[in-house]
């Protein structure tokens, strides 16, 4: 990472594990001395935030740690949790469709992986998809953060 590169600890509710989460990510600094960040990998588990997003961030005594606060500007991205249920598709092919189209993913073990969907990406065909693995049994997803622009255009 680069200078202007800072990890920040996030502490949250994780519908997915069903447990209070903590979680570090990268940020670009956007200005150290108001304690702004700019989100800059895809949150795994979901909290209220994306990658892109511009949040608070200061120094917390306790966790000893730059610790989230809150968000201060949105990105417009949205960020989606998928598990492939489906031994047969191969996650790496799946993961590859979706770059395709724009939207970057990380991984986690191999059946989980979040997944970015842009701002400036139409939803629609996105969601779609996703729909149509889903009640094939292939995969199950959850939106633990969709932006506005993106929940429209379901």
């Amino acid at each position: 990472m680069s200078d202007n590169s800072e990890k920040i600890l996030v502490r949250y509710y994780s519908d997915v594990l069903e447990e209070i989460t903590v979680e570090t990510l990268w940020t670009e600094i956007i200005d150290i001395q108001k304690g702004l960040y700019k989100i800059d990998n895809i949150p795994f588990y979901g909290p209220d935030f994306s990658c892109g997003d511009i949040v608070f961030a200061e120094y917390d005594e306790d966790e000893e740690y730059i610790t989230y606060r809150n968000v201060v500007e949105y990105s417009g991205n949205s960020t989606i949790q998928i598990i492939v249920l489906d031994e047969d598709i191969d996650v790496m092919q799946l993961r590859n469709e979706f770059e395709n189209i724009g939207c970057e993913s990380e991984g986690m073990g191999n059946k989980y992986f979040v997944m970015e969907i842009p701002n400036h990406l139409n939803y629609s065909e996105i969601f779609k998809k996703l729909s149509k693995l889903c009640s094939e049994e292939k995969i199950g997803f959850a939106e633990p953060n969709i932006s506005q622009k993106h929940s429209s255009e379901k």
